[in-house]
C-alpha cells in the first residue's frame, strides 16, 4: 500500500514545500493539496517547487473541479509539469465544493465531469481530443502521462468513476463504506468492459497518532472533527438529490441530520465551529486515531479491502509528528516482507 499526504496551501508556501520534502524522506509516494483558490494559495505554482526539490514524489489536487479553470488550461498545467520534472502528476477531480461555492457557483453535473475527465486526460497524455467543436492536441506533450482519479460518494458518481476513472478517491476511512464504494466502482468498471483492477483505489482521511490515553484520544478527536463536516457537505448533496431514502449506506447519511449550515471560512480547519453535529463515533470511523498499533490495524483492514493508497489529511497540530510516526513506525509495520536470501 502506498501512503500519501494531503496539505492545504496556507502561507507560507515554504512550509508546504518543507512538509512535502519530509514526506518523501519518510517514504510517502504522493503529496496532494486542496484546490480552492479563494481560501488558499494556488496549488499548481507550489507543485512546481515541490517537484523541483524532490525526486520521486507525485503531486496533484484532492481535488480540482471542471468549473474554475478551462479544461485545456488544466491539462496544459499537467503536461508542462511533466515535461519539466518527469511524469509525476495525478489529476484528482470531482464535481466541486468550496472552490465553486465561495464564488456563488454550484458543483457541476456528472455529465460535465465526465466530459472534462476525457478532455483533460487526452490532452495531458499528448493525444488529440474534440473540444468546443475543434480537434486539438498539445504538439509539445507527446511524452506526458497523467492519470485522472475521481472523487465520489453517491451511486451515480461511483458508477462514473468505474466507467472512466484511472483511480477512485474516497474521502473517509470507514471500512463498511469503503467496502461498499469499492464494490460499486468495480462493478461499474466490469460493466463498462474494463478490468476493475485497473482502477487505483485511494482512501484519504485524517490520521492522528496518540499516546494511548483517553485524554489524548479526546484531544485528537477535536483536531479531526472538522473532517466529518467536510464529508457532510457532499453527503448533504446526496440527500438533497435522493431524499432520506438515498441509495447509500445509512452510516453515511444518518449523522448529518443535526447539520445546520456550514461556514466555508472555516473549511478544513481544526476547531471548525460548524461541525459540532459530528459525533465521536463518526470521527473514529471516518478517521484513523489512536496509538501506532491502531493505525497499523486500520491500514491492514483497508489494504484487505483493496485499497492501494491511504493519504493522510494533515490539517491538525501534529503534522511533523504524524509524518515521523508513520515513516518510522507505521510504514515498516505494514510493508510487505522481502527476503534477501531465499
Amino acid at each position: 500500500m502506498d501512503l500519501g499526504v494531503v496539505l492545504q496551501t496556507n502561507p507560507p508556501s515554504a512550509r508546504i514545500i518543507d512538509l512535502a520534502k519530509k514526506a518523501e524522506t519518510y517514504g510517502f509516494s504522493h503529496v496532494w493539496t486542496f484546490d480552492s483558490h479563494v481560501l488558499w494559495q494556488e496549488p499548481y505554482v507550489i507543485y512546481s517547487q515541490i517537484l523541483a526539490e524532490t525526486r520521486n514524489i507525485k503531486v496533484g489536487p484532492m481535488v480540482t473541479n471542471p468549473a474554475t479553470r478551462d479544461w485545456t488550461v488544466t491539462a496544459s498545467i499537467y503536461a508542462t509539469l511533466n515535461e519539466m520534472y518527469g511524469n509525476r502528476t495525478v489529476c484528482g477531480i470531482g464535481r466541486g465544493d468550496s472552490a465553486v461555492r465561495l464564488t456563488n457557483g454550484a458543483p457541476t453535473t456528472l455529465k460535465t465531469l465526465r466530459e472534462s475527465i476525457h478532455v483533460i486526460r487526452e490532452l495531458a497524455n499528448g493525444r488529440s481530443v474534440e473540444y468546443n467543436g475543434s480537434e486539438m492536441r498539445f504538439p509539445w506533450a507527446s511524452k506526458s502521462r497523467c492519470e485522472v482519479w475521481v472523487a465520489a460518494y453517491g451511486p451515480k458518481a461511483l458508477a462514473l468513476t468505474g466507467e472512466v476513472g484511472d483511480g477512485f478517491i474516497l474521502q473517509l476511512a470507514d471500512p463498511s463504506i469503503t467496502e461498499w464504494t469499492i464494490s460499486a466502482v468495480r462493478a461499474a468498471a466490469t460493466g463498462a468492459g474494463r478490468n476493475p483492477d485497473d482502477v487505483t483505489i485511494c482512501v484519504a482521511a485524517p490520521a492522528y497518532v496518540t499516546d494511548g490515553t483517553p485524554e489524548h484520544l479526546a484531544y485528537a478527536r477535536e483536531q479531526c472533527r472538522w473532517f466529518g463536516g467536510m464529508v457532510g457537505n457532499h453527503v448533504a448533496d446526496i440527500v438533497t438529490r435522493y431524499g432520506d431514502d438515498a441509495p447509500v449506506p445509512k452510516a453515511l447519511t444518518e449523522y448529518i441530520k443535526g447539520r445546520q449550515g456550514y461556514d466555508y471560512n472555516e473549511h478544513g480547519q481544526a476547531g471548525n465551529s460548524h461541525t459540532n453535529f459530528v459525533p465521536d463515533e463518526i470521527i473514529d470511523r471516518f478517521c484513523i486515531i489512536g496509538p501506532v498499533e491502531e493505525h497499523v490495524r486500520r491500514l491492514e483492514e483497508l489494504k484487505a479491502l483493496g485499497v492501494d493508497q491511504f493519504s493522510i489529511y494533515l490539517q491538525h497540530d501534529a503534522k511533523d509528528e504524524t509524518l515521523r510516526a508513520y515513516g518510522e513506525r507505521v510504514m515498516p509495520a505494514i510493508a510487505d516482507s522481502v527476503k534477501a536470501k531465499m
